[in-house]
């Protein structure tokens, strides 16, 4: 019995080392962060039973090699992306003023000209009242117009922006992925 237990301790804890070795590079013990790949939205698997450690050495190195080949730091793209939608937010603001003030003025020129047309006419306050408010209406027709261009013109800039800066996320992911399957992991973003 003593015999037959010490060869069922001896075939057991093997197994459960090596179980125990396979659960840690599988599932390594959270820290609370991210790994370098994870904050980037890209997944990289160990097909090499490579160690945590040696991932995130890999990683960092396969970062720095892909920062210097397309020119771009995603963590700098993440700053500067939030710096165009404020940029984007404040030129909204600013195209939602686009054209203030063309209704008065437009008042002030139909007035003018209805006053001339009024004085041929022969009653040069009708005429002034009438093309004072047609020069109103025409001028917050103009401020629609402006206000309208303005934003598209805002909208169309800031998608492009936007645009530009996805594509340069994109080529770094690529590099980045390249680097570590070529360090033998498999890598999906």
């Amino acid at each position: 019995m003593k015999l037959l237990t010490a060869v069922t301790i001896a075939v057991i804890l093997p197994l459960a080392g090596a179980q125990l070795e396979a659960q840690q590079i599988v599932a390594p013990a959270s820290t609370g962060q991210k790994s370098l790949a994870a904050t980037m939205n890209v997944y990289v698997f160990p097909s090499q039973g490579q160690t945590p450690e040696q991932q995130n050495s890999d990683e960092a190195t396969c970062y720095d090699w892909a920062e210097k080949n397309t020119g771009t730091d995603p963590f700098k793209l993440q700053q500067q992306s939030q710096e165009q939608k404020q940029q984007a937010q404040q030129d909204a603001a600013a195209a939602s003023m686009a054209g203030t003030g063309a209704g008065a003025v437009g008042a002030v020129r139909g007035a003018a000209a209805g006053t001339l047309i009024g004085a041929i006419a022969g009653d040069t306050g009708a005429g002034a009242l009438y093309g004072a408010a047609a020069g109103l209406l025409i001028g917050h027709r103009r401020h629609r117009i402006a206000q309208e261009q303005a934003e598209a013109q805002v909208q169309a800039s800031s998608a492009q922006a936007q645009q530009a800066t996805a594509q340069e996320l994109t080529d770094f992911k690529k590099a980045f992925s390249v680097c570590l399957e070529a360090k033998n992991y498999m890598v999906k973003y």
